[in-house]
């Protein structure tokens, strides 16, 4: 008889072997993260046994907590398991660089066709899917965070927030402080999270997952210093007011704010890129949102369309296409940059701060102020795709209907977003044909 121990032993494949799946699994990772992270689960534990169940949902958990996409985190936490730092950056890289690719060719024909009665027609359908898709996801967090009346205000709080236009930091910093508040006050108020099985893996940690000072430093010290040179060379070769350094200072700020997943931080760039810096128009970005759905990799990856859109509106570098694919690998770098340095620099000291209960309250306050923001988001998109000539003129019946029926597609008969997506498209192409 095997026992428990034997049970769990996984043969880690080789290093080639894993950069192949890596690149596999960055082509074939659409569904949102929800999708990414089942798929992984199926590959990494059921079918290939890299990983043992124990060991997959340590990890997870341990991403869930961090800012930044967490199937792309959880990838590189993978990798890096397996690999140590060369594992953990050849899976992140290779999560992210083939949907890069390809929002950059779809970013280049959107400029070039955008405008043409077909991909009017194209757009058209998808604008209601993605509504429906940000409804979705508001539903689904509800049900999962709102079991208390105080996470309840929080959220309608938060969407008010939104509607008046205070900060996402300031709405983010405030509902963990209300958090914390009933922590130390009420405890009975915030239920703590429960641990999970302290079983580990029949080999002992990898010696490069053990925790020491000197590994975080030096780890820390690289992440921090590859963003202080690339930072600091834009500056000074560019200036600190070109639009490629404004770019990689504000999707920094952006990298360290997404608690949440992509949904949460999607109405702060979008804000910070259509009023504050004039990169695009908020029905692009809504165009942009949509063909990020389309593409495999994590949604945050939209901030290559806007950072394309951007650099080719400007026609930075003295012209649009070279401008658009730098400014897309730029918002890339800076955006995923802080999410390397937290799997391979901070993991084992996140790791060990995961269950104070000190952090329960604050992290379910963030989590509720998340969901108002997101409504706000569905809100934003629903107002562009009902009412694209604005709200003096009559609403697009077709989309509010595609919209309703594209909700009860994702949250009654639980179909999948590819397609769903697919469905709008035809839907819309049939639809502009007819009308």
């Amino acid at each position: 008889m095997n026992t428990p121990q034997a049970s769990d032993a996984r043969a880690l494949p080789s290093f080639r072997a894993a950069i192949k799946f890596w690149f596999w699994l960055g082509c074939m990772s659409f569904g949102g993260p929800a999708g990414q992270i089942a798929l992984m689960h199926e590959e990494l534990v059921v079918r290939r046994r890299w990983l043992s169940e124990k060991r997959y949902l340590h990890a997870l958990q341990y991403c869930m907590l961090l800012p930044g996409p967490e199937a792309q985190q959880l990838a590189t936490y993978s990798g890096w398991l397996m690999h140590g730092t060369r594992g953990g950056l050849a899976a992140g890289a290779l999560f992210v660089l083939p949907s890069l690719l390809l929002l950059i060719v779809l970013s280049w024909a959107y400029t070039a066709w955008g405008t043409h009665p077909w991909g009017q027609a194209l757009l058209w359908g998808l604008k209601p899917a993605v509504t429906a898709l940000v409804l979705q996801a508001a539903h689904r967090l509800a049900l999962r965070t709102l079991r208390a009346r105080w996470l309840w205000v929080v959220a309608i709080l938060s969407l008010l927030g939104m509607v008046w236009q205070v900060p996402f930091p300031v709405i983010l910093a405030c509902a963990a402080g209300v958090g914390f508040y009933l922590t130390r006050q009420s405890p009975a108020d915030v239920a703590s999270p429960q641990p999970p099985d302290e079983l580990e893996d029949a080999h002992l940690p990898p010696e490069h997952t053990r925790y020491s000072h000197l590994r975080l430093l030096r780890a820390l010290g690289l992440g921090l210093g590859l963003w202080a040179l690339s930072l600091g060379l834009m500056a000074l070769g560019l200036g600190t007011g070109h639009t490629l350094t404004q770019m990689g200072g504000f999707f920094t700020q952006a990298a360290l704010l997404t608690f949440g997943g992509a949904y949460a931080v999607l109405p702060f760039v979008t804000q910070a890129a259509v009023a504050q810096y004039g990169w695009l128009s908020a029905a692009q970005m809504m165009d942009g949102l949509a063909l990020g759905e389309s593409t495999p990799g994590p949604l945050i990856m939209v901030v290559a369309f806007m950072g394309f859109l951007g650099g080719h509106s400007q026609a930075l570098l003295g012209n649009p296409l070279l401008g658009g694919i730098a400014a897309a690998c730029v918002v890339t770098w800076f955006t995923f940059l802080p999410s390397f340095v937290f799997i391979l620099a901070g993991g084992p000291l996140v790791e060990s701060t995961r269950h104070l209960p000190s952090l329960a309250g604050p992290l379910q306050g963030i989590t509720a102020a998340v969901i108002g923001v997101i409504v706000h988001l569905a809100g934003t998109f629903a107002r562009q795709t009902w009412l694209p000539g604005g709200w003096h003129m009559l609403p697009d019946v077709g989309a509010l209907l595609l919209t309703l029926l594209a909700v009860w597609l994702l949250v009654r008969q639980q179909l999948s977003v590819f397609r769903l997506l697919g469905l709008c498209t035809v839907i819309g192409l049939v639809w502009q044909l007819v009308f």
